[in-house]
């Protein structure tokens, strides 16, 4: 069994929240003030995923912020990461206009500007 202690960012109160875990399933979980903490407590110990920000090349001379449109695993960031610094965008767009579709088996990636 192993424990993890996680403090929850799903709304302002900041609840502590204690997991405890086997072979990858949650086993109990205390803590949490609301089913949102709870859900991402889970998530958190199971299969942590983030959005990925950052930014991309245009041939106009300035970069275009872009995010994945959800979250993605964790352990598909570096991938991203790369199919992300490996585009040049050469069109006008507007924000969430795709940039990269299924960038992830989870995500597209998607304007967060326009140019």
């Amino acid at each position: 069994m192993k424990k993890t202690e996680l403090t929850c960012v799903e709304c302002p109160m900041g609840c502590r929240i204690e997991v405890t875990t086997e072979n990858g399933n949650v086993i109990s979980l205390t803590g949490n003030n609301c089913p949102r903490g709870k859900a991402f407590a889970e998530n958190e110990v199971v299969c942590p995923k983030r959005v990925v920000t950052s930014t991309v090349k245009t041939v106009f001379g300035v970069m275009l912020p872009v995010k994945t449109d959800r979250p993605v695993k964790k352990t598909e960031i570096f991938s991203v990461m790369e199919k992300i610094n490996a585009v040049t965008v050469d069109k006008k767009v507007s924000i969430g206009d795709v940039i990269i579709k299924n960038v992830s088996e989870d995500a597209d990636l998607v304007a967060a500007g326009n140019i």
